[in-house]
C-alpha cells in the first residue's frame, strides 16, 4: 500500500486525530506536543486528482493553547494536547491540555469559550456527553471529572481508588457507550466501568498489562495495553475473549460500524481483525 499524503504541520508528536462535521465541511483534527489543534479540509485530502496536480494542503483551522504567566511575568511553555473530542451539533472541539485544563474550543470564531479547571496532575483522554451538554475527563491524578458545558463546573467526581489499591492511579483513557449511561476508565493494571447515572463503579477489571486504550462495542469493553493481545470483555468483567496481536505493546484501538477492529501499537504495526476475530491482514508504517 502506497503513502499518498504526509501532513507535517506539528512541531512535535501528534497525539491524536479526530473527524469533525460531514460532507463537503468534513475536517480532519490533529492535536499534539506542540500544544496546537489543526485542521484540514477532507474533501482536499481525499481527493486524488488534487493530490497528484501537487496541490498545496494547508491547515484551515490553527488553535493555539493559552501560556499562563508566572510570578514575575513570564509566560509558561505553551501547554502540549493530549487527547481532542468533538461536540459537532454545538460547534466545539474539546482538548484535554498538559497544564491540568480542558479546552473548549467554538470553531467558528477559533476561540476560547470555556476552560475547566479542577484536575491537579496533567489530561490524557477526554470524550463529550452531547445528550446532557457535558465533558469527561481523565487525568494523571487519578480522577474521572464530569463537567457541565454550560457552567464549566465540574458536576461529579469518580475515584477508581475509592474502589481499590491502585499502584498506577493516573487514568490513561476512557470510553463512553452509545446511551452514554456507561463508562469505563483505565488506570494502570485495571479497568473501571461507571452507571453514570448512579454514579456508581458496577465492575472492576484487573488486567495483566498496564491498559493505554479502551473502547465500547455493544454490551462489550475492548482493550488494549502493554502486551501483544486485544481483550474483550463483558458488562460483568469477565473475559469473553483475547487475540494474540502483531505489536508486542498495543497504544490504540479503533472499532469500525462492520464489527472490524484495528490496533495499532510497537513497531509501527496496525493489524486489522473481523468481527469474528480472525486476522485480515497487518501493515507495518513506513518511517519518513
Amino acid at each position: 500500500m502506497e503513502m499518498l499524503l504526509v501532513l507535517t504541520r506539528h512541531a512535535g508528536p501528534a497525539y491524536d486525530v479526530k473527524f469533525y462535521g460531514h460532507g463537503e465541511d468534513a475536517l480532519l483534527l490533529s492535536c499534539g506536543d506542540d500544544g496546537r489543534i489543526r485542521g484540514w479540509k477532507w474533501n482536499e485530502i481525499s481527493d486524488f486528482e488534487f493530490l497528484r496536480q501537487g496541490g498545496n494542503m494547508k491547515p484551515v483551522l490553527d488553535l493555539v493553547n493559552p501560556q499562563h504567566k508566572g510570578p514575575w511575568g513570564a509566560l509558561s511553555p505553551i501547554p502540549e494536547n493530549n487527547a481532542i473530542a468533538v461536540h459537532t451539533q454545538d460547534g466545539s472541539v474539546f482538548a484535554a491540555a498538559g497544564d491540568s485544563c480542558a479546552y473548549c474550543w467554538d470553531l467558528e470564531t477559533c476561540k476560547i469559550k470555556m476552560v475547566f479547571k479542577g484536575h491537579s496532575d496533567y489530561l490524557h483522554s477526554v470524550v463529550a456527553r452531547p445528550s446532557r451538554s457535558q465533558v469527561i475527563t481523565g487525568s494523571e491524578d487519578g480522577k474521572v471529572r464530569i463537567w457541565d458545558c454550560k457552567s464549566g463546573k465540574c458536576t461529579q467526581v469518580l475515584d477508581p481508588t475509592k474502589y481499590e489499591n491502585l499502584k498506577e492511579p493516573y487514568i490513561s483513557c476512557i470510553a463512553l457507550d452509545e446511551s452514554e449511561s456507561w463508562l469505563v476508565s483505565g488506570s494502570g493494571r485495571s479497568l473501571s466501568l461507571w452507571n453514570l447515572p448512579a454514579c456508581e463503579c458496577v465492575s472492576r477489571i484487573t488486567t495483566r498489562a498496564s491498559i493505554q486504550d479502551v473502547v465500547f462495542e455493544k454490551n462489550e469493553i475492548l482493550a488494549v495495553g502493554v502486551e501483544a493481545l486485544l481483550s474483550r470483555y463483558n458488562m460483568n468483567g469477565d473475559i469473553v475473549s483475547q487475540i494474540q496481536c502483531a505489536p508486542q505493546s498495543l497504544f490504540s484501538v479503533s472499532l469500525h460500524s462492520s464489527g472490524v477492529v484495528a490496533v495499532a501499537g510497537y513497531g509501527a504495526l496496525v493489524d486489522i481483525i473481523s468481527q469474528f476475530g480472525s486476522h485480515l491482514c497487518t501493515f507495518r508504517c513506513k518511517g519518513l
